[in-house]
């Protein structure tokens, strides 16, 4: 895949697809900035080269309809903190306005586009949009990885219209480590999948059991696989029409040599509450009427244990409700563990990267996916759209 490197952008013009999709406070603050500062190594770059840059990015689902508090104007603020200098706001991503203000600019400067999903053609990966925002530069680059999985005229269709297309150094990085971790791995490869459905997993389990030597399932997913074996799981969260599929999983996994393991011991409690009585129990004798909202100490054990001899460690989805403390210690043990083993470690999914920071090891991580459904998606082996259309644009 060609990168940002790999071309010569002195002096142009260069569209950047970004993910600058922050979460703010109810005054437009934002309150978590990772989606901007790791797009900063590929706009240092550019601006090394004396281009001129235009960022665009998409911010909550306003649904083609123009949302005030939906601009992208405080993230462009946020920027021009972190960067050192000035970011100027579009009234809008495409039209007579924003063409002026993009012909107008000069080396070194950047200019924010409004919000893209203001306009519905943008998720419909409409050709006329798409060709709109690609009049705008000589070169596009798309760093926003964690909206690659779809295909948006400002990712997809955009490139069958922009002169020159590669990748930004984020997007790269995110492909180079999945790469490292599922296709070059060092072994044994483990895999830790938790969260809370078996649906939203299912294609990559089944994708990962051509893969990885170890498979390790926590959080609420971990009841459908417990019940499948016959054990009863009180009030706990179960997708009873997945109960054969988990089945079929762990048989799958022991036919192709496979390790997988589940919970033996779980923290029950008597409701899905913070302050709610709870206990630690074996998984052949959860309490009638209890739900399971971590995984126990024989588990943490269990799963450490399976750790130890790792070469390589992906990890999606927490082992418990994590964000209540009561059942917090399951998910920060594992997290512990992780951070101390010296395999190639990988985190994805927005719920574990919280989880890691919020157990304090987030910098102890070889790499934090900045994509939670793209992060997936490679998981279950698909071919993410804002990949294949680069691909196709160097060939």
């Amino acid at each position: 895949m060609k990168t940002i490197n790999d071309i010569d952008i002195s002096g142009k013009t260069i569209f950047i697809r970004v993910d600058f999709n922050v979460p703010m406070d109810d005054r437009q603050l934002i309150t978590e900035d990772t989606r901007i500062t790791t797009a900063l190594p590929t706009l240092e770059y550019a601006l090394s080269q004396n281009a001129k840059i235009i960022l665009a990015s998409h911010l909550g689902r306003p649904k083609g309809k123009v949302v005030k508090t939906m601009s992208l104007k405080p993230a462009a603020d946020h920027l021009a903190k972190l960067i050192g200098r000035p970011v100027a706001m579009a009234p809008d991503c495409i039209g007579p306005e924003v063409k002026a203000m993009a012909a107008a600019m000069k080396p070194g400067e950047i200019l924010m586009l409004e919000n893209l999903r203001f306009h519905e053609a943008e998720q419909k990966n409409d050709p006329d949009f798409a060709r709109e925002l690609a009049s705008l530069c000589d070169v596009y680059i798309n760093n926003a990885f964690a909206v690659s999985h779809r295909a948006d005229a400002s990712v997809a269709a955009i490139t069958d219209f922009a002169p020159q297309c590669a990748a930004g150094l984020l997007l790269f990085r995110e492909i180079d480590f999945y790469k490292k971790a599922m296709e070059t791995p060092k072994r044994p490869l483990v895999a830790i999948v938790g969260g809370a459905k078996v649906s939203s997993k299912l294609g990559a389990l089944e994708n990962m059991l051509g893969k990885v030597d170890c498979l390790i399932i926590g959080g609420a997913m971990a009841n459908t696989f417990l019940k499948s074996r016959g054990y009863d799981v009180g009030a706990s969260l179960v997708e009873d029409d997945l109960i054969d599929t988990a089945k079929n999983v762990m048989d799958r996994a022991r036919e192709k040599g496979v390790r997988v393991h589940i919970p033996v011991d779980v923290v029950a409690a008597d409701a899905f509450d913070a302050d709610a009585p709870h206990r630690v129990a074996t998984v052949d004798a959860i309490p009638a009427g209890t739900t399971a909202l971590d995984i126990g100490p024989e588990t943490v054990a269990d799963f450490s244990e399976a750790l130890e001899s790792a070469g390589t460690i992906v990890w999606n989805g927490p082992m418990g409700v994590f964000e209540m403390a009561a059942f917090s210690r399951g998910t920060f043990a594992i997290a512990e563990k992780v951070a101390q083993s010296s395999a190639l470690t990988i985190v994805g999914g927005g719920d574990t990267d919280a989880a890691v920071h919020a157990a304090g090891v987030a910098d102890k991580m070889s790499y934090i996916s900045t994509g939670g459904g793209a992060f997936l998606e490679l998981m279950e082996g698909k071919i993410l759209p804002g990949v294949a259309c680069l691909e196709k644009t160097r060939k």
